[in-house]
């Protein structure tokens, strides 16, 4: 009998939700970096990227931590075979589109940090939607419960 059929996940879920886990703190660590930045990192910056930061509302900065936050949680959920990661990856994808909508569209981001800046953005949306269809195709698969 297959792994699979007994409900036991292969080789690829542990490898996929550990990479799941190092890229939501790796997010983590850049959110902490941005809300601790210093003044001096702060005049490192373009005009326009200082405009943008200082300018970002409260809603948008939790956004990201709810985003991040949520994406750890989500990760350790699934390595601990959990259906839990399913909503809370799903809140982490809302928290990314919250981020994303106040950058892209509310605000000037694409002229604080040009075509660029839209790279990782959308990785990470890209990355944000595969989680919740990983982690549903798991649940489906009886890998996690």
């Amino acid at each position: 009998m297959s792994d699979e059929i007994n409900g036991k996940p292969p080789t690829s879920f542990w490898v996929f939700s550990g990479a799941a886990l190092v890229w939501n703190l790796i997010g983590l660590i850049f959110y902490y970096g941005q809300v601790t930045m210093t003044q001096e990192a702060v005049q490192r910056l373009t005009a326009d990227q200082q405009a943008f930061f200082a300018s970002t509302p409260t809603w948008a900065t939790s956004a990201y931590a709810i985003a991040v936050t949520a994406g750890v949680l989500g990760s350790l959920l699934l390595l601990f075979r959990k259906a839990w990661a399913v909503p809370v990856f799903v809140l982490s994808f809302v928290g990314i589109v919250a981020q994303d909508l106040h950058a892209f569209l509310l605000s000037n981001a694409l002229e604080a940090f040009g075509m660029n800046g839209m790279i990782l953005p959308a990785i990470v949306l890209v990355i944000g939607a595969a989680l919740i269809w990983y982690s549903r195709g798991a649940k489906a698969n009886g890998w996690i419960a």
